[in-house]
């Protein structure tokens, strides 16, 4: 399941100065002069057709609406409280495929006497079917992710030296996070210069759900085809024969759900000139636990295919004209339990004129599992006027596939690890938008007695070449209180 994630982040730039009194006294202005809030909401859709949870196959509709209130309140002049809550809401077609299984049931009217009077509703229910190409009526097609995050900062008097610290924690129907960490930053060169490091420790917990026809072999063991769920259900194989011989015995329950994340970052900007600016960094990312998803199955080449559902739709399964027939799992993902990571990146800033502005990145990313990818990207904001900014943006991104992916049907039973999610295969994709942003210098406009400060939209297209598509509109208001 893909899934649209939104990082946020404050950036106050603040400075001091010494006024005689008395001949000792000092003044420093407040890093925050008042309580600032910020609102974002967007909205995400995509689709595709290489859902994981149907092992590389079928529809990857998915659309996600999240919003986000941050609050950040000055405690004195120095520090500084903010408060980031957040809820999305999404719905998956390929994640309702977990369960893909329908039945459907039909109501007969039978008339008794020859007045036709006296009649009576007779019920019953067809075979269950399902197909990856379309969202079945499984609850875990949609969902809602709710997080907060709570970050507590401290300035130096002379506003060179910062600290701070941050607590997290996000939950949704299948998936929990409880996160740590906190980082410092220094500047020097008059400001010119400015180094940080952060660290982050996230300690997650999965909810164990897998697929249905492995939920019940792992429920019923060996007779899990006259037991649960299948009582009375048609199993047929590849030529659309009824058989009793689908057995998941490749499978194997999870003794862990943990999955643990440390990551360490350092990051160093400079001044150049009056028109240049740039930073580079690096981030150490470590991940142990479970890393594989429990219900994204895998089929495997060398194994007998067993299916639910109409006989006639087989022969097209991988196509979708596929409308009722649904293969069941071999296995699910399987994946090593530790990944290391390490993103180093570069950003570079050029002021052009008065009314121009270019802002350029670059990132190039490892990590042991095999995966190699560059991103780069190029954003133009060009002024209008002193209220308005209008700025079109580009990205392109290319990777490598990891070492344990491959498509549909092409893992052999005897791998240790291996995964059909196409967002681990090798893809280039190219990303296009717009950015429009309206700023209230003398913040005049109001909302329920909050100054509008800043308007922000974004647009962008975002393409795959293995037939992804996705499209997020972004809109961000920052508020002041008075």
């Amino acid at each position: 399941m893909k899934k649209t994630i939104i990082i946020l982040s404050l950036v106050v730039t603040t400075f001091s100065f010494a006024q005689k009194k008395d001949s000792t006294a000092v003044f420093k202005k407040r890093v925050l002069e008042t309580t600032e809030v910020d609102f974002i909401s967007s909205y995400y859709n995509q689709d595709g057709s290489h859902a994981a949870v149907s092992g590389g196959i079928g529809t990857e509709k998915l659309s996600d609406f999240a919003s986000n209130i941050i609050v950040a309140a000055p405690l004195n002049d120095d520090d500084v409280l903010t408060f980031d809550v957040g809820i999305s809401a999404y719905t998956s077609a390929s994640s309702s495929n977990v369960n893909p299984f329908n039945s459907h049931t039909t109501s007969t009217y039978t008339s008794t006497g020859a007045s036709g009077r006296g009649g009576s509703i007779s019920t019953s229910s067809s075979p269950p079917d399902g197909t990856p190409w379309q969202s079945s009526t499984g609850a875990s097609g949609q969902g809602v992710l709710y997080a907060l995050n709570t970050n507590y900062s401290h300035s130096s008097d002379d506003r060179n030296f910062m600290w701070n610290g941050d607590v997290s924690v996000s939950t949704e129907f299948n998936y929990s996070s409880f996160g740590f960490g906190g980082g410092i930053t220094k500047l020097f060169n008059d400001k010119n210069s400015e180094i940080s490091v952060k660290s982050n420790i996230y300690l997650d917990n999965w909810k164990i759900i897998y697929p249905t026809e492995l939920h019940q072999y792992d429920t019923y063991g060996a007779n899990f085809l006259t037991s649960g769920y299948f009582t009375g259900v048609t199993v047929l194989d590849q030529n659309g024969v009824a058989s009793r011989s689908y057995l998941p015995n490749t499978f194997k329950p999870w003794t862990s759900t943990a999955r643990n994340s440390y990551s360490a970052s350092v990051s160093f900007s400079q001044v150049v000139n009056t028109k240049s600016q740039f930073s580079v960094f690096f981030d150490v990312l470590q991940q142990q636990g479970q890393l594989s998803t429990p219900y994204q199955r895998v089929y495997f080449a060398d194994k007998a295919n067993y299916y639910i559902g109409q006989a006639k739709y087989i022969p097209n399964y991988t196509s979708a004209s596929n409308l009722a027939v649904y293969q069941l799992a071999d296995d699910i993902e399987r994946m090593p339990t530790s990944r290391f990571k390490l993103p180093i990146g570069l950003r570079w800033n050029y002021y052009i004129n008065e009314k121009l502005t270019m802002r350029t990145y670059y990132r190039y990313y490892w990590d042991n599992w095999g995966m190699r990818s560059q991103t780069a990207s190029l954003e133009i904001p060009f002024k209008i006027s002193d209220s308005f900014t209008v700025y079109p943006m580009y990205r392109y991104y290319i990777q490598n596939a990891v070492k344990y992916f491959a498509p549909y049907e092409a893992h052999l039973s005897t791998e240790q690890y291996y995964t059909s999610d196409y967002d681990l295969s090798p893809f280039t994709a190219n990303q296009y938008g717009f950015g429009f942003n309206y700023t209230d210098i003398f913040e005049s406009t109001t909302f329920f007695g909050l100054g509008i400060k800043n308007v922000d939209f974004r647009f962008n297209h975002y393409s795959r070449t293995d037939g992804l598509n996705a499209n997020i509109a972004t809109l961000g208001i920052k508020f002041v209180a008075p």
